[in-house]
């Protein structure tokens, strides 16, 4: 590895790759954990399976000590400790969150860096009050333009230094459905989760969902940070300066069926009637309208069931009629406002927002 560049002078793009998976990638790979697909059958995903990215380190946090300082444009600048938190109206609502870069592995050349197959998602119960009850104690300024959200973990990207921040806009950071969480499946936040304290967007991917959450900055300024301006941008080239990554893309799985291949994660499936189950979420709080499945013929309808809450992700089932032979299993969304999963990967030059239909390779007996 030391013919590799720098990565504290280096600020080019990373390169993109079409070969076998890097040192690099596989060391995110061993970071950053996926959710098992069986663990779909689970309305509420298991705290430990839960999928997980962290950009640099988990930071050591101590619930007695930690604050929350709130400072900028605002009338009365803030030092909150988890116990002010606390004390204020506590929400507890079921929430799917994805990482943005789900699905990178799948497109042709992929940019190097976590190489996500299918498995960045989970839903979690989450608890913790609004964000808008801080932000109205502090009182922002009539010129505040965005406000930034910044965590603990600190590290370098593409040769800049930065504590993870991300920011919103007042309007949207003062909706009751954006939060201020300290718990998860009715426990504290565990390390990687971001304890003691997290901001939670439901509806967008999760980057916009800032763990170990320290600091807020209103600014009368555009925010310029690293992880809003200088990545999670969709982007033609490297050279496109893009638009921001936000609202969550329609989108299916599948608990793959039968029993697997250990090395290939191929299925063995018994002929006769099998049932398919999965799950599907779309962003911003929009309906599941139907989803589908084929075994690489014609597409049938699934029965989809409720969702939890409006920001969960829906269960979904169907009955296959399963004769001996080879099979490619894949499934489709379509949302309630017409939106609908492709069939190939929407091209990014990051990886970012790829929703295309999942593929099970299958063999009946």
């Amino acid at each position: 590895m030391t013919d590799r560049p720098n990565p504290f002078t280096d600020t080019s793009s990373r390169a993109h790759s079409t070969g076998l998976i890097s040192p690099e990638e596989l060391a995110l790979a061993n970071r950053n954990s996926g959710i098992h697909l069986e663990a779909l059958h689970h309305d509420v995903t298991p705290a430990g399976m839960h999928y997980l990215l962290i950009h640099f380190d988990v930071p050591y946090a101590s619930a007695e000590d930690w604050r929350l300082d709130i400072s900028g444009k605002v009338g009365n600048p803030l030092s909150l400790s988890l116990g002010d938190i606390k004390a204020l109206p506590a929400v507890t609502m079921p929430v799917t969150l994805e990482c943005a870069g789900n699905g990178r592995t799948a497109m042709t050349p992929r940019t190097c860096s976590m190489p996500w197959l299918y498995e960045a998602v989970g839903t979690a119960e989450w608890t913790g009050t609004p964000l808008r009850h801080v932000l109205a104690e502090a009182g922002l300024d009539k010129e505040t333009v965005e406000i930034a959200f910044f965590g603990a973990d600190r590290g370098f990207d593409k040769g800049i230094e930065h504590d993870y921040g991300r920011s919103l806009t007042p309007d949207m950071a003062m909706r009751d459905d954006v939060l201020l969480v300290y718990a998860m499946n009715g426990q504290p936040l565990l390390p990687q989760h971001g304890f003691p304290l997290r901001l939670l967007v439901p509806g967008w991917y999760g980057m916009a969902s800032v763990k170990w959450l320290n600091r807020i900055t209103a600014l009368d300024h555009a925010f310029d940070g690293h992880q809003q301006i200088g990545t999670y941008r969709y982007r033609e080239s490297a050279d496109d300066p893009g638009r921001p990554v936000d609202i969550i893309r329609v989108k299916s799985l599948m608990v793959p069926p039968g029993i697997p291949d250990w090395y290939t994660r191929r299925r063995m499936v018994d002929a006769g009637p099998v049932t398919v189950t999965g799950r599907a979420w779309s962003g911003a709080g929009v309906a599941i309208g139907k989803v589908e499945f084929s075994a690489g013929g014609d597409w049938q309808e699934a029965k989809v069931e409720p969702r939890l809450g409006d920001y969960a992700w829906a269960r979904w089932t169907c009955t296959w009629q399963a004769e001996p032979g080879d099979y490619t299993l894949a499934c489709r969304a379509t949302d309630a406002n017409g939106k609908v999963q492709p069939l190939d990967p929407p091209w990014d030059n990051s990886g970012f927002g790829n929703n295309v239909v999942q593929k099970v390779a299958v063999t009946v007996r």
